[in-house]
C-alpha cells in the first residue's frame, strides 16, 4: 500500500456514507443464531458420501456451538487476535467452523485452495507466518496430512497441523471440538476482539498472471461486499445459495459469508459433479449460485438431461471470466433464470453487477455497472478519464477494495487518492455499463492491429460444437503476433481450422481478426475457481512461433 494512500482516511468516509456498518463476519452470525437457531445454516453433501444424501447439516443453534468450542480451542494453541490462520480444506463443514472461529477469536483467516501443493504451500505459509494449518486427512487420493507434516518441519512458525478426518491428537473433532468449555458468541452490539477496519482475511491471488500475493480484507470490507450483493440482487434469510465454488477461493468465500450474514442456508458441494449438482438444487430448493461460467454451462448441459423436476433458480452470479452471450441464452430460454455478470477480483470483491431484472439484455454484452458505494473509471497510460466506448484501463475506488499486499509495500496498490488499477482493459458505455476488453497483459497486436480478445472468444464459444474457447497470442517474425484459439469440444464433435475459417466468414469477421490455429484440448487448464489459466496456454503456444 503506498504511502500516499490514507486507509485511515478512506474507511472514515466509509463510514460516514454509510456504506461500512462495522460489524463482522462473526456479530452477523452470531446475530442470525440468535434469531433463526432451529433453521439450517449449513448441509453439506461430499462425493464419497451416501448418494442423494446429505452428509451433514447444521443449524445456526449447533454451528454456533461447534464456533464456541473451535474458538477455545485455538485460543488454547495460542492463537488471539490479528495471527494467522490457514484452512486447506474442501467444502466442507469444518472449513465454516474455522471461518467463524477466527472471526471470534479476531485471527486472521487464510483460505487456502486444495489444488495447493508444497512449492506453492511452502512459499504461502512462510510468507504469511502462519500458526496453524488445517487440511483434510486425505482428500481425491493425495495425502495431505502427510504434506503438512513435512511443510512443518521447514517453518518454525507453523505451531500447530489439524486434520480432518485424521486418527491422531491432531485430529479435528478431538483437538477443537473435544474440549467442554466454549468461547462465547459476542453480543451484537459489544466491541469485538479487533477493529472492523483491521486485517481479517488473508487470500493469496490466484496465479493466472504470475507469483501469488497475500491480498488483506478487513471485516468492514466483506461485509459491505454481501450486503452490496443481497441488496442488489433481493436476497434474504429465504436465499438458498449453493458453494460450489471452492470455499478457498474468494468467489465461494463470499458466497459462504453472504448466506451466513443473512440467515440463508448454504449447500456445500466438494467436488463439482454437474449431474449431481442439479439433483442437489432440486432436492435442497437451491435458489441462488455464486460461480464462474464453467459452472454455469455444465449446469445447463445437465439440466437438460433431467427428465422430472427442474431446478428453481432465481439468480446467479457470473465472474472471474467474460459470459459467452450464448450461455445467457440457454440458462434463461432452458432453465428460467436470468444471469448476472459480475467484476471484481480479489483486490476487489464487487466493482460492477447487473441486476437480474435487466440480466438478459445486459448480461450478454456487459460486465455491469457500479455497484452502490465503488466508483468505476477508464483512464489511458497517464491516468486521464475516457470517453465513452474508448478503451482504457479499468480503476476501481469504494467499499469492497482491500487494504493492500501483506508484507508487499514495494507493489504499489493503489494511488494517492485511492484508485486500485485492476490491470484490466475495459470500456463504459453511455449508461454507465462496462465491458471487458481484455487484459493488459492479455492482449494480441497482430501487424499493429488489437485483436478484440473476449469478443473472438464469445464468437466461437457459441459454435454449436464448442464448450471452452481461450485465445491467446504467440510470437511471428513478421506480424509481432498471431493468435491461436484453445478450444474443448463436445463428445464426439470435432473442430479445426478449415471449419473455423468457415464460421468465421459467415459471421463476417474481420479476416484481421481471424486466429491463425487451432488447438483442441480434452480440458482447459483452470484455478480450482474456473478460471483459464492463459499463461499456461501462452506458454503451450511459443512452440508455434515462426
Amino acid at each position: 500500500m503506498t504511502a500516499a494512500f490514507d486507509w485511515d482516511a478512506h474507511a472514515a468516509n466509509m463510514r460516514s456514507k454509510g456504506w461500512w456498518i462495522d460489524h463482522t463476519v462473526d456479530s452477523m452470525f452470531s446475530e442470525q443464531a440468535t434469531l433463526r437457531p432451529d433453521k439450517d445454516a449449513i448441509v453439506e453433501y461430499r462425493a464419497d458420501g451416501a448418494p442423494g444424501e446429505a452428509t451433514r447439516r447444521l443449524t445456526y443453534s449447533a454451528l454456533n456451538d461447534v464456533t464456541g468450542k473451535a474458538a477455545a480451542a485455538l485460543q488454547a494453541m495460542g492463537v488471539g487476535p490479528r495471527d494467522i490462520v490457514s484452512v486447506q480444506l474442501p467444502n466442507w463443514w469444518q472449513f465454516v467452523v474455522m471461518v467463524l472461529a477466527c472471526g471470534r477469536l479476531g485471527a486472521v483467516i487464510n483460505p487456502l485452495m486444495p489444488i495447493l501443493r508444497e512449492y506453492e504451500l511452502k512459499y504461502m505459509l512462510g510468507h504469511s507466518g502462519s500458526k496453524v494449518l488445517v487440511v483434510p486427512k486425505v482428500f481425491r487420493g493425495f495425502d495431505y496430512e502427510e504434506m503438512a507434516e513435512g511443510l512443518q518441519a521447514e517453518l518454525p512458525s507453523l505451531k500447530n497441523i489439524v486434520v480432518v478426518g485424521g486418527d491422531g491428537e491432531n485430529a479435528f473433532d478431538r483437538a477443537l471440538l473435544g474440549g467442554a468449555e466454549s468461547l462465547p458468541a459476542p453480543a451484537p452490539s459489544a466491541p469485538g476482539p479487533v477493529s472492523p477496519d483491521e486485517f481479517s482475511v488473508l487470500a493469496f491471488t490466484s496465479g493466472t498472471t504470475g507469483q501469488p500475493k497475500g491480498v488483506m480484507h478487513c471485516n468492514n470490507s466483506v461485509i459491505a461486499t454481501v450486503r452490496t450483493i443481497a441488496g442488489q440482487l433481493g436476497h434474504s434469510h429465504e436465499t438458498v445459495l449453493l458453494g460450489c465454488s471452492p470455499l478457498g477461493h474468494m468467489t465461494g468465500y463470499v458466497v459462504l459469508v453472504q448466506g451466513l450474514h443473512m440467515g440463508g442456508t448454504i449447500v456445500l458441494q466438494d467436488i463439482w459433479n454437474a449431474d449431481e449438482a442439479v439433483r442437489i438444487m432440486v432436492r435442497e430448493g437451491v435458489t441462488h449460485v455464486g460461480a464462474a461460467p464453467v459452472f454455469l454451462n455444465d449446469t445447463c448441459i445437465a439440466a437438460a438431461k433431467l427428465t422430472g423436476a427442474k431446478p428453481k433458480l432465481r439468480t446467479w452470479i457470473c465472474s472471474g471470466a467474460p459470459i459467452p452471450p450464448a450461455l445467457i441464452e440457454r440458462a434463461w430460454n432452458e432453465l428460467g433464470f436470468p444471469v448476472s455478470s459480475l467484476w471484481g477480483m480479489t483486490e476487489c470483491l464487487t466493482g460492477t453487477l447487473t441486476a437480474p431484472e435487466v440480466g438478459r439484455e445486459k448480461s450478454a454484452a456487459t460486465d455491469g455497472c457500479a455497484v452502490p458505494g465503488m466508483e468505476i473509471r477508464i483512464v489511458d497510460d497517464g491516468g486521464n478519464e475516457l470517453p465513452p466506448h474508448a478503451v482504457g484501463r479499468l480503476q476501481a475506488r469504494g467499499l469492497t477494495n482491500f487494504m493492500g499486499y501483506y508484507k508487499r509495500p514495494d507493489v504499489i496498490a493503489f494511488d494517492e487518492n485511492g484508485w486500485l488499477d485492476s490491470g484490466d482493459l475495459a470500456f463504459k458505455f453511455e449508461d454507465g455499463y462496462i465491458r471487458i476488453a481484455g487484459r493488459t497483459k492479455d492482449v494480441i497486436i497482430r501487424g499493429g492491429e488489437n485483436i478484440p480478445v473476449v469478443e473472438i472468444e464469445n464468437l466461437i464459444f457459441a459454435h454449436p460444437s464448442v464448450t471452452a474457447v481461450a485465445l491467446v497470442g504467440y510470437p511471428d517474425e513478421r506480424l509481432g503476433e498471431r493468435a491461436c484459439a484453445y478450444v474443448t469440444v463436445k463428445p464426439g464433435e470435432a473442430f479445426d481450422l478449415p471449419l473455423l475459417r468457415d464460421y468465421m466468414a459467415g459471421a463476417k469477421v474481420a479476416k484481421q481478426f481471424w486466429p491463425e490455429r487451432v488447438e483442441v484440448l480434452d480440458e482447459m487448464p483452470r484455478t480450482a475457481s474456473g478460471k483459464i489459466q492463459k499463461f499456461d496456454l501462452r506458454d503451450r503456444a511459443k512452440a508455434f512461433a515462426s
